[in-house]
């Protein structure tokens, strides 16, 4: 059993947890008089205060959550079924769905609805000032010296840079967990920022320059009557990103405009705001593939998504059949930094080490003239040993400069590179990577009846090939599916449209932690003693115990989980509470519903889950003032570990505090309602969704909702 907080003095200490738990939809009985009482009590108190509130935000951070205020007042409750009805209505049939590749490299745009070619997903090919059709176009902008945007997309990438104009690309890359602007070979691609402009703003201004434009596609090819402003937008990002680089993402789009109040008293046009992995995008659409390369039920499939800055790994079984689709992830989903922007960078390096002694082909508009002739004739044609002995050309921007150097391979205006020297600087290290997390993700995975090869990166030959030479003998079929450079795209969009989750189960990527305090234990004594110390109750606890909220591997189905409060009160504060609060017992409120009482996105929405991940706690008080306190939830990666293995002590792991906030339990009406004793308790569960990036908490109680909150992410 643990402790929120064992005196005033103590409001803000962390929480003591009593035990973890997944527990089903089937309640287990409680004595009817503790559950009565909380009921009348509920129902005589008028506007208890917001259950959770969320502390406040680093001037330096602007997350979205702040913007979330449409969120039920306490006061206010609304039904549950009233909710659950809305969700469903048939005013979503025929909704219009858009989906938004933003890349690190390239970057697209789908859309479809079910009253528009036949549900099909139409995706944008028709970009400003080309005459040709592009799939996806460069993620890039031009900035003047002030810091005010020129130009983006294709006419960004192409222009002949002016005095006083940059141009930024990679910018993606400013939200990566690992803080990839450390690496040194990143920090010529991520220079100083534009005048007045953070990461968040850069990537804001090219979400807002492309939705402008494809509003005005989309209304072009489906017409006036479609309804923009009340469209779901759905965007993918890395697997490997966290909640905050999820969040940053979510306050560009939203700072973009990509979704907004769509009519007077519109409170809920935040939500059409969604959030997909880009793996679990990919897998969709290959799953919705026409037999999915004979895959049959109960098989798995790797995804391995290879894109521009990243590829991503997930491996999912089917267990659905085709007129009920369903996909499940299997195994714990895993990345690297090894997209094919490192094949650019190993290039560059390359081409500047050859002429180091011509400075005049190595500024930077020279460098980015040879990158862009690798990136668009080479780079993915590039076949591996059998070019070993083929000398690849490569025309320099300075032509002026007559200067040949064979000794280098500069010979008349070219700049000629072996295709062994290519091979072993450049591509064989990047490849190599790709290999190794494949077979690091096939260590901890079940047998694999096939990979599908996704995402830019896929289409390179050397690295199919190199893949299907490592891994031939251990999976049959490695095969790259129809539309595979737009899969991330095509499947977030189909997503959207389904109107159900497809993915119905997750593996858990990183361990969900707080800090607690647990009564003491020999070991704690022993190990850490200056952790070990009597709280107000007169128990001996130790201090800086891990409580896990979910663990990494545990596999849990998608949807929304719950946060429940009840109250126990104590006959004394010295009587051994913490051997009473440590039960097993199922609390029936509103266990046996399908109510979402804690969701990370989409709260109340997606009702279909009836797995509840939680975790109890408790909080000692002396006084009905001692109510609130401070909770901070942290997330670290155990590396290979079991998901049995257990980090003990706070110390021992490298937490990454991930989002604060604020519990008053006055919103509890039975809160304090008996205090002559000296003090009591108040035991309560905490639970997690992880598949999205805004963290929302509601308390309901007999489908009656009592209040709402966002949290607010860490810097």
């Amino acid at each position: 059993m643990v402790c929120c907080g064992e005196s005033e003095s103590h409001a803000t200490e962390a929480p003591v947890a009593t035990g973890h738990q997944i527990v089903n939809q089937q309640p287990v009985p409680r004595p009817e008089l503790s559950l009565q009482h909380m009921a009348h009590q509920l129902s005589q108190t008028p506007d208890p205060p917001p259950l959770l509130r969320p502390t406040a935000t680093p001037t330096h951070l602007h997350p979205v959550t702040n913007d979330l205020r449409h969120f039920s007042s306490p006061s206010a409750p609304s039904s549950l079924q009233h909710v659950r009805q809305t969700s469903a209505s048939s005013s979503d049939e025929g909704k219009l769905v858009v989906a938004i590749d933003f890349g690190t490299t390239f970057s697209g745009v789908a859309y479809g609805s079910s009253r528009f070619a036949d549900g099909q997903v139409q995706q944008i090919l028709k970009w400003p000032q080309s005459l040709e059709t592009y799939r996806k176009i460069s993620t890039c902008l031009l900035y003047d010296k002030h810091g005010t945007l020129v130009d983006w997309g294709l006419q960004a990438k192409n222009a002949r840079l002016q005095p006083g104009i940059e141009r930024y690309e990679w910018f993606k890359l400013f939200l990566e967990p690992r803080a990839l602007r450390d690496e040194p070979e990143l920090d010529p691609r991520l220079p100083s920022l534009p005048v007045g402009k953070t990461p968040v703003g850069l990537i804001s201004d090219f979400l807002r320059s492309l939705w402008t434009y494809c509003r005005q596609e989309i209304t072009r090819e489906m017409g006036t009557v479609v309804d923009l402003d009340s469209a779901d937008i759905w965007l993918t990002v890395p697997a490997a990103w966290d909640a905050r680089g999820c969040a940053l993402m979510r306050e560009a789009a939203v700072g973009a405009g990509l979704v907004q109040s769509a009519y007077p008293g519109d409170t809920a046009w935040r939500d059409r705001l969604k959030i997909i992995s880009e793996p679990e995008a990919a897998a969709v659409h290959c799953a919705h593939l026409s037999g999915l390369h004979h895959l049959q039920p109960s098989q798995n499939f790797i995804v391995c998504d290879a894109g521009g800055g990243t590829v991503d790994l997930a491996v999912y079984q089917i267990i659905g059949n085709p007129t009920h689709l369903e996909i499940a992830e299997v195994a714990v989903r895993s990345g690297g930094n090894c997209g094919s922007i490192f094949l650019d960078l190993r290039f560059r390096n390359l081409v500047k080490t050859l002429l180091a002694d011509h400075p005049s082909h190595c500024d930077q508009v020279s460098l980015a003239y040879f990158m862009n002739s690798f990136s668009e004739a080479d780079k993915l044609t590039y076949a591996g040993v059998e070019d070993d002995d083929n000398e690849f050309y490569f025309n320099c921007f300075n032509v002026q400069d007559p200067a040949d150097d064979p000794s280098v391979g500069l010979v008349n205006g070219q700049l000629g590179i072996p295709g062994r020297l290519l091979r072993k600087i450049v591509f064989d290290p990047v490849v190599d990577e790709v290999l190794r997390l494949i077979a690091k993700q096939l260590s901890v995975s079940p047998p694999i009846d096939a990979l599908l090869l996704v995402g830019g990166f896929s289409g390179s030959t050397y690295l199919k090939a190199r893949i299907e030479e490592r891994f031939g003998g251990i999976i049959p079929m490695t095969v790259r599916p129809p539309d595979c450079d737009t899969a991330t795209l095509r499947g977030a969009a189909r997503y959207g449209l389904a109107r159900r989750p497809l993915v119905s189960q997750l593996v858990i990527p990183r361990s969900y932690v707080m800090k607690v305090k647990l009564p003491a234990e020999p070991e704690d004594r022993s190990r850490r003693p200056a952790y070990v110390r009597y709280n107000d109750a007169g128990v001996e606890i130790c201090e800086n115990r891990l409580q896990y909220l979910l663990r990494k591997g545990s596999v849990v189905r998608k949807g929304p989980v719950c946060i429940l409060f009840f109250l126990r009160y104590s006959d004394s504060v010295q009587s051994p509470l913490l051997e009473l609060i440590g039960t097993d017992v199922d609390p029936p409120i509103i266990r046996h519903t399908h109510a979402a009482a804690f969701t990370l996105t989409g709260l109340l929405s997606r009702c279909h889950s009836r797995q509840r991940v939680v975790t109890p706690f408790c909080k000692f008080s002396r006084t009905r003032e001692d109510s609130t306190f401070t909770a901070t939830l942290y997330t670290f990666d155990s590396g290979s570990a079991p998901a049995t293995d257990t980090v003990r002590y706070a110390d021992e792991a490298a937490l990454r505090p991930v989002c604060d906030w604020r519990v008053d339990l006055r919103a509890l009406s039975g809160w304090g309602m008996d205090t002559s004793r000296g003090g009591f308790y108040t035991d309560f569960e905490i639970g997690l969704e992880l598949d999205a990036a805004t963290v929302g908490g509601a308390l309901i109680y007999q489908n009656e909702e009592c209040g709402r909150v966002v949290f607010d992410f860490r810097q």
